[in-house]
């Protein structure tokens, strides 16, 4: 079957969309319904060590002020706590409540799920291979390596 040049990229973002969805409607189950896609974002930036809002908003690739909004929204739902860094009084420190790291539990959990979702799906060898030249193709884009993504495969 040919395709279009256009169809790769739409079906590379469906496929991840249908992931990120059904991660967040598991989630939602397992008691964290107001969580959206960008938090989880968020909350790798944060990291287990945590991290200032210079940081978080430096390694989501935002504006301090974009950081401070989406840190805001995660702090009143209980996923972080914010205080001043006892390294700069100046800057704020984030971290991960015991709320957040659950929902990072759960969201790992979820994961490997969904990816023996498509092993049932495709089969193990034609995942495996489709990783693989996800990786290789990845490796070869200098400004889209997995890097830039906060927390992925660290």
């Amino acid at each position: 079957m040919d395709r279009f040049g256009f169809e790769l990229p739409l079906l590379l973002a469906g496929a991840f969309r249908g992931l990120i969805d059904e991660l967040h409607r598991r989630l939602a189950e397992r008691g964290h319904p107001d969580l959206r896609p960008a938090y989880g974002f968020a909350l790798q930036a944060v990291g287990p060590d945590g991290a200032t809002m210079s940081e978080v908003g430096r390694r989501l690739g935002v504006s301090k002020q974009a950081a401070t909004k989406t840190v805001g929204k995660l702090a009143d739902l209980g996923y972080v706590d914010r205080a001043p860094d006892p390294a700069d009084a100046r800057a704020v420190l984030v971290t991960i409540t015991p709320r957040g790291r659950d929902c990072l539990r759960a969201s790992a959990e979820i994961f490997e799920d969904l990816r023996r979702d498509w092993i049932k799906e495709l089969g193990k060898p034609r995942l495996e291979a489709l990783e693989a030249d996800l990786t290789t193709m990845v490796s070869r884009a200098p400004t889209a390596t997995l890097g830039d993504l906060p927390g992925w495969l660290r």
